[in-house]
This record gives C-alpha cells, sequence and structure tokens, in this order.
C-alpha cells in the first residue's frame, strides 16, 4: 500500500504496522491529533486514502458534548463527510479495485430490524456509523465496507464528492416535503445546507424561491444558485418583504439553522395548509415555544428530516451531473491538525462549508 513520507515504521515484537495521523475524540472539547495504527481491508472491506473530509454539524454537536444520530464512543475518529482513493480491497469485495475514486454513505444499516425489513432503514436499530460509533474520515486512510462505497465521476473533485453525504440527507428532506410546481418555498438560513435546498426545490420546480439569511455574502450565493429574493432578517420584516413582492401565501418553509427561534419564525412564516420542514438540527435539550393555535388555525403540517436512507446513489449523480453546485459552497480547505481550532471557534465556522484534507 503506497503511503506518505511522514509516515513511520514501528515494531512491537514481530508485529510490524505503519502509523498515520487521526483526530481522536475523547470527550467534550477533547479531540486529539494523535498517531494511530493504519486500517488494514478486512473481509468485505475497502481502504480509502481520504482527500477532503467535510466538517458537519454534526461533528460540532459531539465536540460540544451533544449526541448526533448515536453515542460516539471515546477514541473514536470522528468524520463522516468523505471522499478519496482506494488504496486496498479485502477478501470478497468485488465491485471496487484499487485506485477508484470514491465517497461513502456513513450509515451502515443491519438489514435485519424491523425498520430495516419494512424500507426504513434510517431508523436502523443496530446502525453502525462511520465516524460517529466507529472510525470516520478525519484520519488518513479509512477503512469502510464495500457497502458503502460509491464511485464517483473523474471529473467530480474530492472536495465536491465530500458534499455527496449532506446532498443525500437534503434529498431526503426535499422528498418529504413533496414541492409542487405551484409551490413558494422560503429557505431560513443559507449556510451549507440551505444553499443544497434551494437548488433542490428549483430542481424539484418550485415556482417561487425565498431566501431568509442575514449574511450579505450568504445571501449573494443564495441568488447564485436560485433564489428569486433574498431577504436580511435582521434588517427587514420579512412578511412585509414578501407582501411588498406580491407573496401572500408561502407554500413550504424549510428551515436550516437549528434554532429555536428560526423555527418559530419558520412557523410565522408559513402560509395555510403549508408544510414546515424542520432540517435544522439543534442540541438533544433545546425546546421551542409555540402556541398550538397558530398550528391548528392555518392546518400546518410540520415535518422532520433524519438522516439519509436509500439517498446516496441520488446525491452523487447530481453532483457528478451538475445539476447541483456544491464546489461554491467550499470556503476553505484545511490541514487536519487545525481541525480542533475550528471546531472550537464558531466565527471560523460561519464563513462557510470548510473541508479537512487529512
Amino acid at each position: 500500500m503506497p503511503y506518505s513520507a511522514r509516515y513511520k515504521q514501528s515494531y512491537t515484537g514481530e508485529r510490524k504496522y505503519i502509523i498515520m495521523k487521526a483526530a481522536v475524540f475523547y470527550g467534550k472539547h477533547d479531540l486529539r491529533i494523535e498517531n494511530i495504527e493504519m486500517p488494514k481491508a478486512k473481509n468485505g472491506e475497502v481502504v480509502i486514502k481520504v482527500m477532503a473530509c467535510g466538517i458537519c454539524g454534526t461533528d460540532i454537536h459531539i465536540y460540544e458534548g451533544d449526541e448526533g444520530a448515536a453515542k460516539t464512543p471515546r477514541g473514536t475518529v470522528l468524520g463522516h463527510e468523505f471522499s478519496g482513493i482506494v488504496t486496498e480491497v479485502g477478501e470478497g469485495v468485488t465491485e471496487i479495485k484499487v485506485g477508484d475514486r470514491v465517497c461513502i454513505d456513513p450509515n451502515k444499516l443491519c438489514g435485519s430490524c424491523y425498520y430495516c425489513r419494512n424500507a426504513m432503514g434510517h431508523f436502523c436499530e443496530n446502525m453502525i456509523g462511520i465516524g460517529t460509533t466507529v472510525n470516520g474520515g478525519f484520519e488518513e486512510y479509512c477503512a469502510v465496507p464495500q457497502s458503502q462505497v460509491y464511485k464517483i465521476a473523474d471529473t467530480t473533485s474530492f472536495e465536491e464528492a465530500a458534499m455527496a453525504e449532506p446532498v443525500s440527507c437534503c434529498i431526503h428532506g426535499i422528498e418529504l416535503c413533496d414541492i409542487k410546481t405551484d409551490d413558494t418555498v422560503v429557505v431560513i438560513g443559507c449556510g451549507m445546507i440551505g444553499l443544497i435546498m434551494l437548488q433542490l426545490s428549483k430542481i424539484s420546480g418550485a415556482a417561487r424561491l425565498i431566501a431568509v439569511e442575514p449574511e450579505k455574502e450568504k445571501r449573494i450565493l443564495a441568488e447564485s444558485v436560485g433564489a428569486q429574493l433574498c431577504i436580511n432578517p435582521f434588517e427587514e420584516d420579512v412578511k412585509a418583504v414578501l407582501r411588498k413582492n406580491g407573496i401572500e401565501r408561502v407554500t413550504k418553509v424549510i428551515e436550516c439553522v437549528g434554532r429555536p427561534e428560526t423555527m418559530k419564525q419558520a412557523l410565522e412564516l408559513a402560509g395555510k395548509k403549508a408544510t414546515v420542514m424542520f432540517f435544522g438540527l439543534t442540541a438533544p435539550d433545546e425546546t421551542i415555544d409555540i402556541k398550538p393555535f397558530d398550528i391548528f388555525k392555518k392546518e400546518l403540517e410540520i415535518k422532520a428530516s433524519y438522516i439519509n436512507p436509500y439517498t446516496q446513489q441520488k446525491a452523487t449523480e447530481l453532483i457528478d451531473s451538475r445539476r447541483i453546485d456544491v464546489g461554491t459552497m467550499v470556503c476553505e480547505v484545511a490541514e487536519l491538525e487545525r481541525l480542533p481550532e475550528i471546531l472550537a471557534d464558531s466565527a471560523l465556522r460561519r464563513k462557510g462549508k470548510i473541508i479537512i484534507r487529512p
């Protein structure tokens, strides 16, 4: 297997192994860059040289001591949005070969629990999460089951391919929204997820796309990917701006921030018979103060979206075909050593999507 010059060969008795760098999670605010043993491909697995791994909101929640989709054991390497090059294949691997450019779906399903057997695999009771429950992509090499590996086009950059996992999650959310050609869609929050949601809403045929975002740079990006109207909620009355532009009824609201105040705003902006999608991930113990009567009198349909069931291939194809632009969302590519600093600094993360190159 090829490896970089900075690797050291170590010996323990008769055993020889190769050391690589990894970001290892030990608890709240405790992420350490350490030298660990490089993995070997077991039966049904491939080893991937990680070329790009995105920092996700889930990584931030884990770093802050909150549980994501599953509890992260002490000593786990984080990172579940990643792509790279296959450097080794184990016995039984038939669909993937050394040299393939790939991205991964981090959610390995058991296939036998009630939810897996009834087309609800994202609720799998025995799910293995690459980068959450087992080692993920914030390391130089990562071992992954063949079933979780998807080939990418030669024209797709590794940074773009690393975005396939968040795109796949957004596809699930958009499909739950059931967007029609006469829908007026408001997206609250135009970070990476909001920008993806705008593009998927456009692909789904929405008649009007409105972005609600306080930061000017993100509003510019939102306009570039299809938003017809961008509103600064800190300086403008959102409802008044909508009325001024002839928009009397919002039929879909997609909340992508994950804060109580923006969730309340989503319910307020939604018109009668509208669908409200709470996509942004809150801390587990956060609550919102709402009036059920307001939901009742508008007959609102409130939905949420949990990870990415069966949508990774769709995401990869959208990125490979250039039907969705994810490259412009990446504001920085950083070295692995900077990961603890970035996770600890919300001001750095607000700039946009940051990709780690191990």
